[in-house]
C-alpha cells in the first residue's frame, strides 16, 4: 500500500476556484491508479475524477465535468484536483484514494481501491 496525504482544501465563496494536492510515499507512485472521492455529510462516499499511472487518461464524474481537471506529478508523487467554478453542493470532505495497477471498468467504486488519504474539507459558500 501507499501512504497519502491531502492538502488544499478550505472555504471558497460560489464560482471559485481550489487546488488539493495529494503526496504519496514510495518509489513506485506511477504505477498507481489514483482517485478522488468526496463525502458529504450523510451521504455515501462518491467518485469525482481519477487517473491512470501514466497521467494520459482521465475519468470524470458526471456532476463536475466540465469544472474540475485531475492531473499528476510522478516525479512529485503527487496527484492534484483543480476544481473550479465551484458550487454549494461540491462542499464535502475530499480523499485521495490509490489503485495499484491497472484502471478497472468499476473505477467509479470506492471498493477498487486500495489506499486512502485522511481526507480534506472543502466548503463553498453561497
Amino acid at each position: 500500500q501507499v501512504q497519502l496525504v491531502e492538502s488544499g482544501g478550505g472555504l471558497v465563496q460560489a464560482g471559485g476556484s481550489l487546488r488539493l494536492s495529494c503526496a504519496a510515499s514510495g518509489r513506485t507512485f506511477s504505477r498507481y491508479v489514483m482517485g478522488w472521492f468526496r463525502q458529504a455529510p450523510g451521504e455515501e462516499r462518491a467518485f469525482v475524477a481519477c487517473i491512470t499511472g501514466s497521467g494520459r487518461s482521465t475519468l470524470y464524474g458526471d456532476s463536475v465535468k466540465g469544472r474540475f481537471t485531475i492531473s499528476r506529478d510522478n516525479a512529485k508523487n503527487t496527484v492534484y484536483l483543480q476544481m473550479n467554478s465551484l458550487k454549494p453542493e461540491d462542499t464535502a470532505v475530499y480523499y485521495c484514494a490509490a489503485r495499484d495497477g491497472y484502471i478497472s471498468a468499476r473505477y467509479y467504486s470506492r471498493d477498487e481501491y486500495d489506499s486512502w488519504g485522511q481526507g480534506t474539507q472543502v466548503t463553498v459558500s453561497s
